[in-house]
């Protein structure tokens, strides 16, 4: 097969979340441990550093990725969904893998799939650990896919695990508290490992406590050992110094990943690299400054707060969750610009409902859809914003609405792109 020849036998042969939403989830590790052990269990060939929460773990990920290839670590990086190319998801030094190495692991492990019928999620997580394993990678960072417990790539064993933050998101699969939530994030901690949480949240704190407790892991909270200060933007990149106490321990860090949200996952990154430092690693200040300051261009990380187009301004960003869009929002308050328009499209099986009264009433909004399965219809997402006085037009695509939102838009004015990764997938 050719490369897209086997993308369409991987999309149209194994179940996908993104297509399906919670039908695909196979909610044990069988499947995943079955494949490895097939492949000689490549996870076991390399160091491995396992990052999950709701919010930010992609971007804690790359961030983590990029600075310990500044510090001369041969750097695996597993993350998903992608956003324009499947092999976003496996990338080696920033680099994607090979369309030959996804052609012939395919090939190679196709009498497995269609003996076991794994999902979609499962085949990428044996994938990449297989590629990693060839690459003869130093570290990977695997980013968890879903939860954390019962999450395909949990049955790597880590130097480290990173926890971001806990907030509503795929309630249908992994409960109805930030408790229930927390403990299935909480499944990444393994005996012995040490932790880091990037935020301490009152309401689910007690829950990784206990959780490292019973497994003899030594735990950090981020957000109780560190703070940033003198935070401004600078162009397109975000300024800060980080702080433990009184002691500046980086000054002026540069980041070009600019929401402001990223100041909380910038102190989960510290506080995994101490702690990374603290058990063997050798990690630079230099690295950190380096690679926090280009992130993106490293590792190729998109959508997260990513500026398209100026004049008018146009930003993109994947946070489509109630957490996500709070800090959204709060990126566009700091942004100056004089007329807001907002091209949306979200998903059915999200709570719709929850993200619509956050926003505001006086912007202009363009109702879409991303095209896939789980999308909720332009007019339906329209009907439901209707009810928290948030009127616009509706576009049968993503394409279209953006389109009218530029035919529309002042040179001063700001476009918003997003509600779901999936929006902001079509727009790149």
């Amino acid at each position: 097969m050719t490369y897209l020849e086997t993308l369409d036998y991987l999309y149209s042969r194994l179940p996908m979340f993104t297509r399906k939403g919670a039908a695909a989830i196979k909610k044990d590790l069988h499947n995943t441990l079955a494949m490895c052990e097939n492949l000689g269990n490549p996870q076991n060939k390399f160091k491995t550093i396992h990052v999950g929460g709701t919010n930010g773990k992609g971007s804690t990920s790359h961030m983590l990725a990029a600075v310990l290839q500044k510090a001369g670590y041969k750097t695996g990086l597993y993350t998903s969904p992608h956003l324009k190319d499947f092999r976003e998801r496996i990338r080696i030094n920033g680099e994607m893998a090979t369309e030959s190495f996804v052609v012939d692991f395919t090939e190679q492990e196709k009498e497995m799939i269609e003996s076991i019928s794994p999902s979609f999620f499962e085949v990428t997580v044996a994938m990449a650990f297989a590629y990693f394993a060839a690459e003869h990678v130093d570290v990977a960072i695997i980013e968890v896919g879903l939860g954390g417990r019962l999450d395909s790539t949990n049955i790597i064993h880590p130097e480290l695990s990173v926890i971001t933050n806990i907030s509503y998101d795929h309630t249908n699969l992994l409960g109805n508290t930030l408790e229930q939530i927390a403990y299935q994030k909480a499944g990444i901690i393994k005996p012995g490992i040490p932790v880091v949480i990037g935020e301490k949240q009152e309401e689910t704190a007690q829950v990784f406590i206990t959780e490292a407790q019973q497994t003899a892991s030594k735990l950090v909270f981020a957000s109780e050992e560190l703070h940033v200060q003198d935070t401004s933007r600078e162009g397109r990149q975000l300024k800060t110094s980080v702080y433990e106490k009184d002691t500046c321990l980086f000054k002026d860090l540069k980041l070009d990943l600019s929401g402001f949200y990223q100041l909380k996952n910038v102190l989960t990154v510290i506080q995994s690299i101490r702690t990374l430092n603290q058990n063997g690693f050798h990690i630079s200040d230099e690295a950190v400054y380096e690679g926090l300051a280009h992130t993106a261009e490293i590792t190729g990380l998109q959508g997260r707060w990513q500026t398209l187009s100026e004049q008018p301004l146009v930003i993109c960003d994947t946070g489509h969750n109630i957490a996500g869009i709070q800090e959204v929002l709060e990126n566009i308050r700091t942004t100056e610009f004089k007329d807001l328009h907002i091209v949306i499209g979200m998903l059915k099986d999200k709570d719709v409902t929850s993200v619509l009264e956050l926003l505001p009433a006086e912007a202009k909004y363009y109702f879409c859809q991303p095209d896939l399965e789980r999308a909720m219809s332009a007019e339906e997402l329209a009907a439901h914003a209707a009810k928290f006085m948030l009127h616009g037009s509706v576009f049968n695509t993503v394409t279209l609405a953006l389109e009218a939102a530029r035919t529309n838009a002042a040179a001063n004015d700001l476009i918003f792109v997003g509600g779901s990764t999936f929006v902001v997938a079509e727009v790149l």
